[in-house]
Protein backbone atom coordinates (compact mmCIF):
# COMPACT_ATOMS: atom_id res chain seq x y z
CA UNK A 1 0.00 0.00 0.00
CA UNK A 2 0.83 3.44 -0.59
CA UNK A 3 0.21 6.57 1.40
CA UNK A 4 0.34 10.33 0.92
CA UNK A 5 0.88 12.96 3.86
CA UNK A 6 0.73 16.03 4.01
CA UNK A 7 1.33 18.17 6.54
CA UNK A 8 4.07 15.85 7.36
CA UNK A 9 6.51 17.74 8.70
CA UNK A 10 4.01 19.03 11.30
CA UNK A 11 3.46 17.37 14.35
CA UNK A 12 0.67 14.86 14.14
CA UNK A 13 1.57 14.42 10.38
CA UNK A 14 5.21 13.55 11.36
CA UNK A 15 3.57 11.43 13.75
CA UNK A 16 1.03 9.54 11.07
CA UNK A 17 4.16 9.09 8.74
CA UNK A 18 5.80 6.80 11.55
CA UNK A 19 2.58 5.12 12.55
CA UNK A 20 2.10 4.27 8.52
CA UNK A 21 6.31 2.86 8.22
CA UNK A 22 5.33 0.87 11.39
CA UNK A 23 2.93 -0.64 9.57
CA UNK A 24 5.09 -1.47 6.10
CA UNK A 25 3.13 1.47 4.35
CA UNK A 26 5.31 3.00 1.52
CA UNK A 27 4.57 6.39 2.56
CA UNK A 28 5.46 9.68 0.06
CA UNK A 29 5.33 12.93 2.25
CA UNK A 30 4.95 15.96 0.86
CA UNK A 31 6.79 18.92 2.03
CA UNK A 32 6.63 22.61 1.63
CA UNK A 33 9.69 24.61 0.09
CA UNK A 34 12.11 25.67 3.25
CA UNK A 35 9.93 23.67 5.87
CA UNK A 36 11.99 22.41 8.81
CA UNK A 37 11.88 18.77 8.19
CA UNK A 38 13.52 17.68 11.12
CA UNK A 39 10.62 15.29 12.23
CA UNK A 40 11.21 13.46 9.36
CA UNK A 41 14.84 13.40 8.64
CA UNK A 42 16.50 9.97 8.21
CA UNK A 43 12.79 8.31 7.78
CA UNK A 44 12.19 5.89 4.64
CA UNK A 45 9.79 7.45 2.94
CA UNK A 46 9.90 9.62 -0.17
CA UNK A 47 9.68 13.23 -0.46
CA UNK A 48 7.84 14.96 -2.70
CA UNK A 49 7.86 18.98 -2.59
CA UNK A 50 4.73 20.88 -3.12
CA UNK A 51 2.23 23.03 -1.27
CA UNK A 52 -2.31 22.01 -0.98
CA UNK A 53 -2.71 25.18 -2.38
CA UNK A 54 -1.19 24.31 -5.88
CA UNK A 55 -3.14 22.02 -7.70
CA UNK A 56 -0.49 21.09 -10.11
CA UNK A 57 1.62 19.32 -7.18
CA UNK A 58 -0.81 17.67 -5.66
CA UNK A 59 -1.92 16.20 -8.85
CA UNK A 60 1.81 15.08 -9.38
CA UNK A 61 1.66 13.80 -5.54
CA UNK A 62 -1.23 11.64 -5.65
CA UNK A 63 -0.36 9.38 -8.66
CA UNK A 64 -0.33 5.72 -7.63
CA UNK A 65 -1.75 6.19 -4.21
CA UNK A 66 -4.17 4.48 -2.40
CA UNK A 67 -4.81 6.53 1.05
CA UNK A 68 -4.14 10.12 1.05
CA UNK A 69 -3.54 11.50 4.50
CA UNK A 70 -4.74 15.65 4.25
CA UNK A 71 -3.03 16.76 7.42
CA UNK A 72 -2.00 19.73 6.21
CA UNK A 73 -3.39 22.86 8.27
CA UNK A 74 -2.03 26.40 9.50
CA UNK A 75 -2.55 25.65 13.45
CA UNK A 76 -1.14 29.16 15.13
CA UNK A 77 -3.16 31.97 16.84
CA UNK A 78 -0.98 35.08 15.57
CA UNK A 79 -0.91 34.74 11.92
CA UNK A 80 -2.68 37.14 9.28
CA UNK A 81 -6.62 36.24 8.74
CA UNK A 82 -6.30 35.64 5.21
CA UNK A 83 -3.65 32.56 5.61
CA UNK A 84 -5.82 30.66 7.52
CA UNK A 85 -8.29 31.09 4.39
CA UNK A 86 -5.66 29.91 2.19
CA UNK A 87 -4.44 27.15 3.97
CA UNK A 88 -6.82 25.72 5.79
CA UNK A 89 -10.12 26.33 3.62
CA UNK A 90 -8.95 27.08 0.50
CA UNK A 91 -6.17 24.23 0.49
CA UNK A 92 -8.36 21.88 1.65
CA UNK A 93 -10.50 22.52 -1.39
CA UNK A 94 -7.61 22.43 -4.02
CA UNK A 95 -6.06 19.10 -2.41
CA UNK A 96 -9.64 17.38 -2.50
CA UNK A 97 -10.42 18.45 -6.05
CA UNK A 98 -7.12 16.94 -6.78
CA UNK A 99 -7.83 13.36 -5.61
CA UNK A 100 -11.04 13.42 -6.70
CA UNK A 101 -9.99 13.89 -10.42
CA UNK A 102 -7.20 10.86 -9.28
CA UNK A 103 -9.99 9.10 -8.21
CA UNK A 104 -8.27 8.19 -4.67
CA UNK A 105 -9.40 5.45 -2.89
CA UNK A 106 -9.25 6.60 0.74
CA UNK A 107 -9.09 9.98 1.86
CA UNK A 108 -8.58 10.74 5.76
CA UNK A 109 -8.82 14.86 6.08
CA UNK A 110 -7.70 15.95 9.75
CA UNK A 111 -9.98 18.28 11.06
CA UNK A 112 -10.24 19.59 14.70
CA UNK A 113 -12.61 19.36 17.75
CA UNK A 114 -12.81 23.00 16.66
CA UNK A 115 -14.76 22.12 13.91
CA UNK A 116 -17.30 20.65 16.61
CA UNK A 117 -19.30 22.89 18.91
CA UNK A 118 -19.17 23.44 22.79
CA UNK A 119 -21.61 22.38 25.35
CA UNK A 120 -19.71 23.48 28.52
CA UNK A 121 -19.04 20.89 31.03
CA UNK A 122 -20.80 17.81 29.36
CA UNK A 123 -18.94 16.67 26.30
CA UNK A 124 -19.85 17.43 23.06
CA UNK A 125 -19.79 14.32 20.44
CA UNK A 126 -19.89 14.32 16.64
CA UNK A 127 -23.55 15.32 16.31
CA UNK A 128 -22.96 18.51 18.69
CA UNK A 129 -23.64 21.68 16.58
CA UNK A 130 -21.00 24.30 15.66
CA UNK A 131 -21.16 27.20 18.10
CA UNK A 132 -17.87 28.78 17.90
CA UNK A 133 -18.29 31.76 15.77
CA UNK A 134 -19.15 34.10 18.43
CA UNK A 135 -15.05 33.76 19.38
CA UNK A 136 -14.05 35.25 16.18
CA UNK A 137 -11.08 33.48 16.07
CA UNK A 138 -10.33 32.46 12.10
CA UNK A 139 -8.10 29.44 13.10
CA UNK A 140 -11.26 27.77 14.39
CA UNK A 141 -13.15 29.13 11.83
CA UNK A 142 -11.28 28.21 8.69
CA UNK A 143 -11.22 24.57 10.40
CA UNK A 144 -14.96 24.64 10.15
CA UNK A 145 -15.28 25.99 6.92
CA UNK A 146 -12.55 23.45 6.02
CA UNK A 147 -14.04 20.43 7.61
CA UNK A 148 -17.49 21.40 5.54
CA UNK A 149 -15.79 21.74 2.23
CA UNK A 150 -14.50 18.02 2.46
CA UNK A 151 -18.06 16.76 3.61
CA UNK A 152 -19.33 18.13 0.63
CA UNK A 153 -16.46 16.26 -1.57
CA UNK A 154 -17.97 13.33 -0.15
CA UNK A 155 -20.88 13.91 -1.14
CA UNK A 156 -19.39 14.26 -5.02
CA UNK A 157 -18.06 10.53 -4.77
CA UNK A 158 -14.92 11.07 -2.42
CA UNK A 159 -14.82 8.71 0.25
CA UNK A 160 -13.73 10.71 3.12
CA UNK A 161 -13.25 10.07 6.57
CA UNK A 162 -13.49 13.32 8.53
CA UNK A 163 -11.26 12.98 12.09
CA UNK A 164 -11.14 15.77 15.08
CA UNK A 165 -8.15 15.67 17.11
CA UNK A 166 -8.33 17.05 20.48
CA UNK A 167 -5.85 19.07 22.07
CA UNK A 168 -2.76 17.36 20.89
CA UNK A 169 0.48 17.13 22.95
CA UNK A 170 3.77 15.06 22.85
CA UNK A 171 6.81 14.34 21.58
CA UNK A 172 8.21 16.51 18.33
CA UNK A 173 6.33 19.65 19.17
CA UNK A 174 9.14 21.57 17.60
CA UNK A 175 7.33 24.65 16.50
CA UNK A 176 5.71 24.24 19.24
CA UNK A 177 2.21 24.43 18.64
CA UNK A 178 -0.53 26.80 20.90
CA UNK A 179 -1.25 23.51 22.42
CA UNK A 180 2.34 22.48 23.27
CA UNK A 181 3.25 26.46 23.77
CA UNK A 182 0.54 25.93 27.29
CA UNK A 183 2.87 23.47 28.24
CA UNK A 184 5.83 25.21 27.45
CA UNK A 185 4.26 28.76 29.33
CA UNK A 186 3.44 26.61 32.54
CA UNK A 187 7.38 25.20 32.33
CA UNK A 188 8.41 28.36 32.02
CA UNK A 189 6.77 30.19 34.41
CA UNK A 190 4.35 32.76 31.70
CA UNK A 191 1.67 32.51 33.15
CA UNK A 192 0.43 34.36 36.36
CA UNK A 193 -2.47 31.81 36.43
CA UNK A 194 -4.65 29.51 35.49
CA UNK A 195 -7.97 30.65 33.38
CA UNK A 196 -11.24 29.08 34.30
CA UNK A 197 -11.86 26.85 31.23
CA UNK A 198 -10.48 23.69 29.90
CA UNK A 199 -10.04 21.21 27.13
CA UNK A 200 -9.50 17.58 26.44
CA UNK A 201 -6.33 16.69 25.75
CA UNK A 202 -4.75 13.90 23.82
CA UNK A 203 -1.54 11.81 23.38
CA UNK A 204 -0.05 12.27 19.63
CA UNK A 205 0.77 9.29 19.09
CA UNK A 206 -2.79 7.74 19.91
CA UNK A 207 -3.86 10.65 17.25
CA UNK A 208 -1.48 9.18 14.34
CA UNK A 209 -2.64 5.55 15.34
CA UNK A 210 -6.14 7.25 15.14
CA UNK A 211 -5.65 8.27 11.67
CA UNK A 212 -4.52 4.84 10.41
CA UNK A 213 -7.42 2.96 12.02
CA UNK A 214 -9.84 5.92 10.41
CA UNK A 215 -8.24 4.75 6.95
CA UNK A 216 -8.79 0.95 7.76
CA UNK A 217 -12.23 1.01 9.61
CA UNK A 218 -13.49 4.34 9.20
CA UNK A 219 -17.13 4.78 7.92
CA UNK A 220 -17.44 7.28 5.04
CA UNK A 221 -18.54 10.73 5.38
CA UNK A 222 -18.07 9.97 9.21
CA UNK A 223 -16.71 12.42 11.79
CA UNK A 224 -14.50 10.79 14.51
CA UNK A 225 -13.35 12.51 17.66
CA UNK A 226 -9.58 11.66 18.65
CA UNK A 227 -9.34 12.70 22.11
CA UNK A 228 -8.79 11.00 25.43
CA UNK A 229 -9.31 13.21 28.68
CA UNK A 230 -11.44 16.21 29.50
CA UNK A 231 -9.66 18.39 32.32
CA UNK A 232 -9.71 21.62 33.46
CA UNK A 233 -6.84 24.50 32.75
CA UNK A 234 -6.72 24.65 36.79
CA UNK A 235 -5.98 20.37 36.79
CA UNK A 236 -4.02 20.77 33.80
CA UNK A 237 -1.55 23.13 35.06
CA UNK A 238 -1.34 21.23 37.99
CA UNK A 239 -0.16 18.08 36.16
CA UNK A 240 2.36 19.65 34.44
CA UNK A 241 3.78 21.03 37.48
CA UNK A 242 3.31 17.88 39.19
CA UNK A 243 5.50 15.99 36.36
CA UNK A 244 8.05 18.40 36.16
CA UNK A 245 8.27 18.89 39.50
CA UNK A 246 7.66 22.71 39.95
CA UNK A 247 5.23 24.66 41.92
CA UNK A 248 1.57 24.61 40.59
CA UNK A 249 0.28 27.77 39.80
CA UNK A 250 -2.62 28.64 42.65
CA UNK A 251 -4.20 32.26 41.05
CA UNK A 252 -7.36 31.61 39.69
CA UNK A 253 -8.01 34.26 36.33
CA UNK A 254 -11.44 34.96 35.92
CA UNK A 255 -13.01 35.87 32.28
CA UNK A 256 -12.82 39.55 32.99
CA UNK A 257 -9.64 39.65 33.98
CA UNK A 258 -8.42 36.85 31.30
CA UNK A 259 -9.61 39.02 28.56
CA UNK A 260 -8.09 41.96 30.16
CA UNK A 261 -4.89 40.65 30.37
CA UNK A 262 -5.11 39.52 26.40
CA UNK A 263 -5.97 43.55 25.20
CA UNK A 264 -2.53 44.37 27.86
CA UNK A 265 -0.59 41.61 26.28
CA UNK A 266 -1.41 42.76 23.01
CA UNK A 267 -0.99 46.27 23.39
CA UNK A 268 2.42 45.34 24.82
CA UNK A 269 3.09 43.45 21.72
CA UNK A 270 2.53 46.39 19.53
CA UNK A 271 5.22 48.07 21.13
CA UNK A 272 7.22 45.65 21.30
CA UNK A 273 6.93 43.69 17.80
CA UNK A 274 6.92 40.12 19.64
CA UNK A 275 4.12 37.88 19.48
CA UNK A 276 1.55 38.09 22.63
CA UNK A 277 1.47 36.03 25.17
CA UNK A 278 -2.32 36.21 24.85
CA UNK A 279 -4.81 37.58 22.64
CA UNK A 280 -8.33 38.82 24.12
CA UNK A 281 -9.87 36.02 21.47
CA UNK A 282 -7.77 33.17 22.47
CA UNK A 283 -8.48 34.46 26.29
CA UNK A 284 -12.18 34.37 25.79
CA UNK A 285 -11.13 30.53 24.25
CA UNK A 286 -9.43 29.67 27.35
CA UNK A 287 -12.33 30.09 29.29
CA UNK A 288 -14.47 28.03 27.16
CA UNK A 289 -14.46 24.49 28.99
CA UNK A 290 -13.89 22.29 25.99
CA UNK A 291 -15.24 18.80 26.49
CA UNK A 292 -15.67 15.84 24.01
CA UNK A 293 -16.61 12.70 23.76
CA UNK A 294 -13.78 10.43 22.33
CA UNK A 295 -15.79 6.92 22.66
CA UNK A 296 -16.71 6.38 19.08
CA UNK A 297 -13.11 6.59 18.17
CA UNK A 298 -12.35 4.53 20.81
CA UNK A 299 -15.18 1.93 20.23
CA UNK A 300 -15.37 1.97 16.59
CA UNK A 301 -11.89 2.20 15.92
CA UNK A 302 -10.09 1.01 18.44
CA UNK A 303 -8.33 3.88 19.24
CA UNK A 304 -5.80 3.93 21.91
CA UNK A 305 -5.98 5.55 25.22
CA UNK A 306 -2.67 6.52 26.52
CA UNK A 307 -2.96 8.04 30.32
CA UNK A 308 -2.49 11.98 29.97
CA UNK A 309 -0.44 11.75 33.07
CA UNK A 310 2.19 9.44 30.84
CA UNK A 311 1.58 11.97 27.62
CA UNK A 312 2.26 14.86 29.89
CA UNK A 313 5.75 13.40 31.01
CA UNK A 314 7.01 12.53 27.47
CA UNK A 315 6.11 16.38 26.48
CA UNK A 316 7.64 17.80 29.18
CA UNK A 317 10.79 15.83 29.00
CA UNK A 318 10.92 16.27 25.32
CA UNK A 319 10.67 19.85 25.55
CA UNK A 320 13.70 19.55 28.27
CA UNK A 321 15.84 17.47 26.29
CA UNK A 322 15.50 19.25 23.22
CA UNK A 323 16.03 22.90 25.08
CA UNK A 324 12.69 24.60 24.74
CA UNK A 325 12.42 24.87 28.79
CA UNK A 326 14.67 28.18 30.37
CA UNK A 327 13.02 28.33 34.23
CA UNK A 328 15.23 25.89 36.83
Amino acid sequence: MKALVTGATGLIGSSIVRELLKDGVEVRAMVREKSDTRNIDGLAIERVSGDIRDAESMGRALKGIEVFYQAAALYTMDSPEKLYYDINVEGTKTALTAALKQGTPKVVYTSSIAAIGCTGTTPANEGTEWNWAHLGLPYVTTKYLGEQAALEFCKQGLPVVVVNPAGVIGVRDIKPTPTGQIILNVLNRKYPGYPDGGNNFVDVEDVARGHVLAAQKGRTGERYILGNTNMTFKDFFKLVAEVAGTRPLTMRLPAGLMITLGYTYQAISAITRKPPLLKPNSARFACETAFYNPSKAVNELGMPQTPLRTTVEKAVNWFRENGYVKAK
